[in-house]
């Protein structure tokens, strides 16, 4: 039995009270106050997190999730009750502790979960990764090209929005090629970085373009809010005005995460085909050919439930005139046809995605969830306004004139996501009747443990509640 003697503890609540010491520093909080809770926290956190923080990417994305809880349950739940003629409403009070969020995340969150992970993997904590090789070169090479596809993506709005001066003042410049070579190299060190922290995590193409996202948020607050500002000699802050006025980067680091997740999957299995011996005994029942046919007929065939139902809300925001246009056309019926053609294409990039990713409804909805939220960020304020022949408009105001459309993407993503985990476990019943299929599909499942709960409530809490928050 663990006991709070056991060093990780120890190592834990230091960690915490010394990021609840930054934190009042950065905020104004009371400073032994903050320590105090930052012990507390930490102790908390090395007893949930001991079993689970496998590997720094692990601990990180445990980190993460569970700062955000913290921020949830302290500054915007009991604090507010504690306080005396305290009648703000939830909204307001969570723009007015939004530096609190910041804080927990990048104070506490951060380095407790990388603290375990590592500790975890330098003591030889056995855990899911215990079979599976690092590699150092496939870690950086694979990571690094990714983030390079992230960062022509987020670069092209950069390029709009004339940053590339603003970047270039971190080397003293106001020069846009040097603004260029600078971001492109950042871009390249955050894959690596990423490769280097989820390797042993990465299972699936949709799997990891959650981890992009999420880490993607991540740099958001710690590139563009708190880094960036002090490299340039400014003062950070962290009000959710300087936050909204960073939106536009938000959404830029969510496609770079984008990008970042699914490339990194696709060059790591090619690296893994090229470089790790295949195994041509223990061969897969189907082709790759026929599974990603399967998988593309399923999520077309799921699409027509979740757009259907995302179209009830289309009709009530008078919507599909709008995207009727996409086809030169101002008919709301149309706009229905359109909406169904695009549904159908998302819901089999669904299927190609997340195949094999979710073993039981429970997750199967929450990937679905983010998914839905990836593509309000994607389509809605991204894809659609550039197809209209329009510009790209990463601000806040856009994203309010979008907000009735995000609860229809996340309706979408989880019906969809329930609709394929159907068609999905039937058709691998009959094949699991072979013993050798069934222990193998059983290996390929997420162990306890994994870190997929953390960035379903990070990237969902992040990325639902900011675009409301920073209104």
């Amino acid at each position: 039995m663990q006991t709070i003697l056991n060093p990780r503890f120890i190592a834990c609540i230091i960690v915490g009270a010394i990021g609840g010491a930054i934190a009042a520093l950065a905020t104004g909080a009371g400073l032994v106050l903050m320590l105090g809770l930052g012990a507390i926290y930490g102790l908390l956190f090395g007893l949930i997190a001991l079993p689970r923080a496998f590997s720094p990417g692990s601990g990180l994305l445990w980190g993460l999730g569970y700062a955000f809880l913290l921020w949830l349950v302290v500054p915007i739940g009991l604090l507010p009750l504690f306080s005396n003629g305290a009648t703000m409403g939830m909204i307001e009070t969570a723009r007015t502790q939004f530096p609190d969020l910041v804080a927990y995340l990048l104070c506490i969150g951060v380095p407790l979960g990388l603290v375990m992970g590592s500790w975890n993997v330098l003591s030889g904590q056995p855990g899911h990764f215990s079979l599976q090789p690092f590699s150092l070169p496939r870690a950086v090479v694979v990571g690094g090209l990714a983030g390079l596809f992230g960062g022509w993506a987020f670069g092209a709005w950069m390029e709009q929005a004339g940053l590339f001066p603003l970047v270039a003042g971190l080397l003293n410049s106001t020069s846009r090629d040097i603004g260029v070579t600078l971001h492109f190299l950042i871009a390249v060190f955050i894959g690596g970085s990423f490769g280097l922290l989820f390797q042993r995590d990465v299972r699936g193409y949709g799997s990891s373009m959650g981890w992009g996202v999420a880490y993607g948020m991540l740099w958001w607050f710690l590139g563009s809010l708190t880094l960036f500002p002090l490299f340039n000699g400014n003062p950070v802050d962290w009000s959710y005005i300087q936050a909204g006025a960073q939106f536009g980067a938000l959404v830029g680091h969510i496609i770079y995460g984008v990008l970042l997740g699914v490339i990194y999957a696709a060059l790591d299995q090619l690296w893994l085909g090229f470089f790790v011996a295949s195994d041509p005994i223990n061969r897969e029942p189907e082709g790759p050919g026929t599974q990603t046919l399967r998988s593309l007929g399923w999520g077309a065939l799921a699409s027509l439930a979740g757009g259907l139902l995302f179209s009830l809300l289309m009709v009530a925001t008078n919507v599909l005139p709008n995207i009727a246009q996409l086809v030169g056309s101002s008919s709301p019926l149309t706009g229905f046809v359109v909406h169904m053609v695009i549904s159908a294409l998302i819901g089999m990039s669904y299927g190609v995605l997340f195949q094999r990713e979710s073993p039981d409804a429970g997750s199967s909805v929450a990937w679905g969830l983010v998914y839905g939220l990836i593509w309000w960020f994607l389509g809605a304020l991204t894809l659609l306004p550039l197809l209209l022949g329009g510009s790209l408009t990463w601000n806040i105001t856009a994203a309010g004139a979008t907000l009735p459309s995000l609860l229809g993407h996340l309706v979408y993503g989880a019906v969809i996501a329930f609709v394929f985990l159907r068609l999905e476990h039937r058709h691998a019943a009959w094949l699991q009747l072979d013993p050798r299929i069934a222990a193998r599909e059983e290996r390929r499942r997420r162990p306890i443990g994994t870190p997929a709960p953390a960035l379903w409530l990070f990237a969902l809490g992040v990325g639902v509640l900011t675009p409301i928050l920073l209104q």
